[in-house]
C-alpha cells in the first residue's frame, strides 16, 4: 500500500464573528473529498499522464437516470466524478475557454501534472513563451513534479489536492488547499457560468 503524509492548513472550528462552525451536511457536496478522490483514480494509473478533465454530477441524479449503475456508484456521495474526452493538445486556458456544461452538472475536476520551483528560483527564470519557461523550470536543479487536481462548483466553491512526486515511490506528499490554484479553480468556475 502507498503511504503519503496530508498536509492540510488548520481549519478553525469557529467563525470569524464567533459562531461555530457548520456540521457537515449529508446533502451537500463535500467537493474536497471528491477533488481527493479525482486525485486517486489518476495517481492509479502513475505519472506522466496528460490533463483529465471531469464532470461532476449528482449521484442521485445519476442513480435516478441510470438505476443499472447503483453496484458502481457509491450512493452515500453527493457528487460522482465522470472522466472527460481528452483534452485537445495546447492551451490549456484555450481548451477550458470553449467547454460549456449541461445544467445537471454541479461542478467539474480537472487534473494536470506540473512543475515547481521554490520562489527564488522561479524569480530566475527568463521571459519567454510557456514551452520554453516549462522545458527551463522542468531542467532546473530545484525542481519538483507534482499532479495538481482544482475543482469548482457552480456556487463558487473550489477545492484543490497537489501530489508532489517524491524519490521514493512508497511515499507521496499531498497538499489540500482552495488556494492552490486560482487562476486554474477561476478558469474552470467559468466554465459552469457559460
Amino acid at each position: 500500500m502507498r503511504g503519503y503524509r496530508a498536509i492540510r492548513p488548520p481549519v478553525p472550528p469557529w467563525w470569524p464573528d464567533g459562531t461555530m462552525a457548520p456540521v457537515s451536511d449529508p446533502t451537500v457536496p463535500d467537493l474536497p473529498a471528491v477533488t481527493r478522490e479525482v486525485e486517486e483514480f489518476v495517481a492509479a494509473g502513475g505519472w506522466d499522464q496528460p490533463p483529465q478533465l471531469f464532470a461532476l454530477v449528482p449521484t442521485a441524479h445519476l442513480l435516478a437516470e441510470r438505476p443499472e449503475l447503483a453496484d458502481q456508484l457509491d450512493p452515500a456521495s453527493t457528487l460522482t466524478p465522470i472522466a472527460q474526452e481528452p483534452l485537445p493538445d495546447g492551451d490549456l486556458g484555450a481548451a477550458l475557454a470553449t467547454i460549456m456544461w449541461p445544467e445537471v452538472v454541479a461542478g467539474c475536476a480537472l487534473t494536470q501534472e506540473i512543475v515547481m520551483l521554490p520562489p527564488e528560483a522561479e524569480a530566475e527564470l527568463p521571459d519567454g513563451d510557456t514551452d520554453t519557461l516549462g522545458r527551463v523550470a522542468a531542467s532546473h536543479p530545484q525542481a519538483r513534479e507534482a499532479r495538481l487536481v482544482a475543482a469548482a462548483l457552480r456556487d463558487g466553491t473550489v477545492a484543490c489536492v497537489l501530489r508532489l512526486r517524491t524519490p521514493d515511490p512508497e511515499v507521496d506528499e499531498i497538499v489540500e488547499h482552495p488556494g492552490l490554484a486560482d487562476n486554474l479553480t477561476t478558469a474552470l468556475y467559468d466554465t459552469l457560468r457559460a
